[in-house]
């Protein structure tokens, strides 16, 4: 089968080199019985590919699977994947099998795998390893011929590194790894991909195809896509039925175009404590601000020392040619030899607060250097923690909701750095 007949049978649009090289992998190790990971963006179509090596192999007349494993209660999943006895927990009134037995000879394709608990995840290394499962509640073992296609939209190494998932397992699945590229990878395909699904509704809704002009389908190109094809088709659906002309410009067509913030600017990682993370952004920021007041203020006295108002615009005579008497006089070069000092001192990372000060007899400035308080996040924190102490006079759960973090959080601050009354 060729590449183009793949294209027409699973209703793939597109001719990117990216996708068709994940394609080109997926029809090769379809006569395998290797176990295939899908990594890719959310709404990149990853659950198509398990289908195409399941057709293309020879279990294609096998069972054929879908489990979305980020859907199945963490209690359940056990029973759910593996199956279970009777009786084996509350509400088991009977046997029950599960997939894996179930899909013996055939195909499972396990979604969002990295969802899947860790007690879960072991079990599952076991199946793949030897074939062999335990149903909950049963000491028996039993044997089953699954070939298994997990797809994940997550990072498996960052996963690993936090101990969310286990590495052997990762090692195991990632036999042969299939990469969806995301739609801002494939960009000269979104036309096409509009164009079907503009017709695609057209045809389900009884109305003429919705067209794009140059400008429009420019900026349908250029745009970010965080849902990628999903919400790409989301998107052509609502501009077929809202809009009544069918000739689509670009100004309208944005007003369908969420603006992406995320997208442009860095974010920190958002972790699971939340109040931890309130806690280090508002550290963070104390002291990127302050780092900015300094640098600003440097910057305005080196300024003053070299003979500028504002740290760019050179102060002359009155007449504005030449060099002034306060630029020739022995006061100024000593000006220019502290200024050069302090600059030096800047480069190599010395912190410096700079303070002006106005002589009393001839009005010219100095410069006093001082050597800066260290700027330690744990300094600041401890005394955070005791301001917030202090005002709420030793109740915690307040301070907590002040300082923005958890209780238990604080708790464990107050025990590591000392501060019990």
């Amino acid at each position: 089968m060729t590449l183009q007949e793949i294209k027409n049978r699973f209703l793939i649009i597109g001719n990117s080199s990216l996708l068709e090289r994940a394609i080109d992998i997926a029809m090769q190790v379809a006569p395998t019985d290797l176990s295939v990971l899908i990594t890719g963006e959310s709404g990149t179509g990853k659950e198509v590919f398990p289908q195409i090596i399941h057709q293309l192999s020879a279990r294609k007349h096998g069972p054929y699977i879908a489990v979305n494993c980020g859907a199945i209660p963490e209690g359940t999943i056990d029973s759910e994947l593996f199956g279970h006895e009777k009786g084996s927990f509350t509400g088991a009134h009977e046997a029950r099998k599960g997939y894996f037995e179930v899909a013996n000879g055939g195909t499972i394709f396990m979604d969002e795998v990295a969802e899947m608990p860790l007690a879960t995840q072991a079990r599952l290394l076991r199946v793949l390893e030897t074939g062999e499962f335990i149903k909950v509640g049963s000491s028996k073992s039993q044997k089953t011929n699954v070939r298994v296609v997990a797809a994940t939209n997550v990072n498996l190494s960052e996963a690993i590194a936090k101990g969310k998932f286990r590495e052997d397992l990762y090692y195991r699945l990632n036999t042969v790894p299939i990469i969806i590229p995301s739609l801002r990878e494939r960009k000269e395909d979104i036309p096409l991909l509009f164009r079907k699904f503009a017709a695609d509704f057209a045809s389900k809704y009884r109305m003429p195809s919705v067209k794009l002009n140059a400008e429009a389908e420019k900026l349908l190109m250029n745009y970010y896509w965080q849902g990628n094809v999903r919400q790409l088709k989301n998107t052509t659906e609502q501009v077929s039925i809202i809009e009544k002309t069918r000739d689509i410009n670009a100004e309208t067509l944005s007003k369908y175009l969420p603006e992406n913030p995320g997208s442009k600017l860095p974010t920190l990682f958002k972790g699971e404590n939340e109040g931890e993370l309130s806690e280090r952004e508002l550290l963070y920021k104390v002291l990127f601000d302050m780092r900015k007041d300094v640098g600003d203020l440097k910057r305005i006295v080196f300024g003053i020392l070299q003979g500028t108002a504002d740290g760019s615009t050179p102060l002359t005579s009155s007449g504005g040619h030449g060099t002034s008497e306060f630029t020739s006089s022995p006061a100024f070069h000593e000006k220019q030899d502290a200024g050069s000092e302090l600059q030096q001192k800047a480069e190599h990372g010395i912190p410096l607060v700079i303070r002006p000060s106005i002589a009393s007899s001839n009005d010219q400035i100095q410069a006093h250097e001082e050597v800066q308080e260290a700027l330690s996040i744990e300094d600041k924190e401890i005394e955070m923690i005791k301001r917030a102490l202090q005002k709420y006079k030793g109740r915690r759960n307040k301070a907590a909701k002040e300082l923005g973090i958890s209780e238990r959080t604080l708790y464990r601050k107050i025990t590591r750095y000392g501060l019990e009354e």
